[in-house]
């Protein structure tokens, strides 16, 4: 008998050029859901989905890996005081994620296609500082070929060179116009130290060894109005993709955060929309800063 219905399962594949930052992202997914107690690290040959010795010693993923985690949203446990109280509302409200690790290298494309058959969406990595590359652009378009939904993480922002800006750019500009950011880094290269939530407004700041406090507070002044442009740029995408919320829009009527969060997840599932979210996955930079806040269902 499934211990979870089949509704709460999702198969999750990790896509982007090689050296993105894919596996790393996978590990700290693995972290953070429990299901690992240390970050492996791919140049010291200690990640879990390197399994192939070739892999260890060369540090790229050469077959597609695949393993999973447990996770529930935090929107439904956030306001509750105890552990045990949090544990409680997590039964009957955990989905199984599926993770599937792809190769990067150009030379393993075909373990890209075999995994997209399958996949119910994916998160298509981008390297901060390049931006969409080659093999980028391959994934991609096999992506659109099985009609995958995706969201994008642009990675590496505490690099020398990193920029949100360009990168956002060149996702715009080579693989699709339907790309809108939810999120914008306070920072970059060294200073990187948190990220603006789009659909919040709110600037989110991470503390501890990894990252696992989660400090929410005002947008800095300086991107303020940055912020606000942004948001307004989010809210018509999302409308544009909905009827309902096209109506109310037009008719000035003030549309809610489950009604905007809705509609983004219905966009992305459809296609019409692709979440840009971004951070750093490097170790001591508080890990994944995006995919970490925004869980929502």
């Amino acid at each position: 008998m499934r211990q979870y219905p089949i509704e709460r399962y999702r198969d999750i594949g990790i896509i982007a050029h090689i050296d993105a930052g894919k596996t790393t992202i996978s590990e700290r997914i693995l972290f953070y859901t429990g299901i690992s107690h240390r970050i492996g690290e791919v140049h010291e040959g200690e990640a879990i989905m390197d399994w192939m010795e070739q892999e260890r010693e060369r540090g790229i993923t050469i077959t597609s890996a695949a393993t999973n985690c447990f996770w529930t949203s935090s929107r439904k446990t956030r306001h509750l005081k105890t552990n045990e109280e949090r544990q409680e509302a997590k039964r009957g409200n955990e989905h199984r994620i599926n993770i599937i690790d792809t190769p990067g290298h150009v030379d393993f494309t075909v373990e890209v296609e075999r995994s997209l058959r399958v996949l119910d969406g994916a998160v298509c990595a981008f390297d901060g500082v390049a931006g969409v590359e080659p093999q980028s652009e391959t994934v991609w378009h096999q992506a659109d070929k099985y009609k995958v939904p995706r969201m994008c993480f642009i990675n590496k922002l505490d690099r020398t060179g990193a920029s949100f800006d360009y990168s956002f750019k060149t996702i715009h500009e080579r693989l699709t116009t339907n790309a809108v950011a939810i999120q914008y880094p306070i920072g970059s290269e060294a200073a990187f130290e948190g990220v603006v939530d789009l659909m919040t407004m709110k600037a989110i700041r991470f503390q501890g060894d990894h990252g696992e406090n989660i400090i929410e507070g005002e947008i800095p002044a300086d991107l303020k109005e940055k912020a606000e442009k942004m948001h307004a740029e989010l809210v018509e995408k999302i409308v544009e993709t909905d009827e309902a919320l096209m109506e109310k829009y037009l008719a000035g009527e003030e549309l809610s955060e489950e009604e905007l969060r809705g509609g983004l997840r219905r966009a992305t599932i459809d296609n019409k929309i692709v979440p840009v979210l971004t951070g750093s996955e490097a170790e001591r930079r508080r890990a994944i800063h995006g995919a970490c806040v925004q869980d929502r269902d």
